[in-house]
């Protein structure tokens, strides 16, 4: 399966982007030297106790969730032992999130910070100034999962380099059942990419690659209170099962298909249509907001003629402007494909496998799927 590798922006805006390669921010040697004893000494004070007591000081584990996803992961896994919030309510927008002092604080009062490094750059950059005892990054563990490395986080503000398990995983041959047939010809800046690349990071849209950061992430709550290991164990396998079945219910789905081709707003889908042999064609790219060429637009009716597109899709957290109008001039009807990044009550479901199956039930109609 390819890896993601988060790409850090240069400046404080959506991670989406024109960009194709990675950009390290890296705290100064003091600041992150600084970060690092704090984590230690919070570790130690609520990571070592066979209570397993975190810092919300009812017996469980403090989590904060930068977004949905994570949130949702967290929790399932977690259930009645630990205490999960999140940065980026429903609604908001998560790539433009930005954090308030308030909310940091919150951060280093955690037991546990939960982000997807390079998605949420504000995110990021709170923790690394919070002091919290344990950063935990998603792409990390699913790196992890691959590479045979331990996933059991990172401590926050340290300056080891989290870029090279990505670069292992990225280079694995997962998908090469569909790699040869969705190749690089289209990884250009309009977001053509087949492969669930380094430049995507919506990695819980394959079930697979959210199973891999759910057993990571299991193995982190188990260090983290040992008297709940158990508890957590179980809830990991249940949740890995679940994601087990929700793959193959798409697996199934998708056969027969009319065409393999979709068009959507917003490049988020890289990870699921590489898991599928599906080809994500995107209006604007990783960016949901970028607003098309004419050359895109022209490529597009082109694209929609020569692969029988029937659909154009958008999301409920981005205006759908542009995908009604690609929609119009090309005689193609719309509809919503979910990025997953937050719930609200547009989303058509109430969590994650809800809207996934929604998501499925989309694509089925808009790829002809027997």
């Amino acid at each position: 399966m390819n890896a993601l590798r988060p790409a850090l922006p240069s400046r404080r805006r959506s991670p989406h982007g024109s960009r194709r390669g990675p950009l390290r921010r890296r705290a100064t040697v003091a600041a992150a030297a600084g970060a690092t004893a704090l984590g230690l000494l919070t570790l130690t004070a609520c990571g070592g106790g066979a209570t397993g007591a975190g810092a919300s000081g009812n017996g469980t584990v403090e989590v904060v969730a930068a977004f949905y996803p994570l949130e949702f992961l967290a929790k399932e896994i977690g259930g009645k032992h630990v205490s999960v919030s999140t940065l980026t309510g429903p609604g908001v927008e998560p790539h433009d999130l930005e954090i308030t002092p308030r909310q940091t604080a919150r951060l280093g009062e955690a037991d546990v910070a939960f982000h997807l490094k390079g998605l949420q750059p504000a995110v990021d950059d709170a923790i690394a100034q919070s002091g919290v005892a344990k950063a935990v990054d998603a792409a990390e563990l699913a790196a992890a999962h691959h590479a045979g490395e331990p996933a059991d986080g990172k401590t926050a503000g340290g300056d080891e380099d989290t870029d090279g398990h990505a670069d292992e995983h990225a280079d694995g041959d997962r998908h090469d059942e569909h790699g040869d047939e969705h190749g690089d010809e289209h990884g250009d800046e309009h977001g053509h990419d087949h492969s669930g690349g380094a430049s995507d990071p919506h990695l819980w849209l394959d079930p697979t690659q959210y199973a891999e950061v759910a057993e990571g992430f299991g193995k982190v709550l188990a260090e983290a209170d040992p008297e709940h290991a158990g508890a957590y164990t179980r809830n990991t396998d249940a949740l890995v099962k679940k994601l087990t079945a929700l793959d193959e219910e798409f697996e199934e789905g998708l056969r027969d298909r009319a065409t393999d081709t979709f068009i959507t707003t917003h490049a988020a889908f890289g990870h699921l249509a590489a898991r599928y042999g599906l080809d994500q064609e995107a209006i604007g790219g990783l960016d949901p907001e970028q607003e098309p060429s004419p050359a895109r637009v022209r490529e597009l009716h082109s694209i929609a003629r020569k692969e029988k597109v029937t659909t154009v899709f958008f999301e409920t957290l981005v205006p759908a402007g542009t995908a009604r109008t690609l929609a119009g001039d090309t005689g193609l009807r719309t509809d919503v494909l979910d990025p997953l990044e937050g719930i609200t009550d547009r989303s058509k479901g109430d969590d994650y496998f809800e809207v996934m199956r929604a998501n499925l039930a989309a694509l089925r109609k808009a790829l002809g799927a027997g």
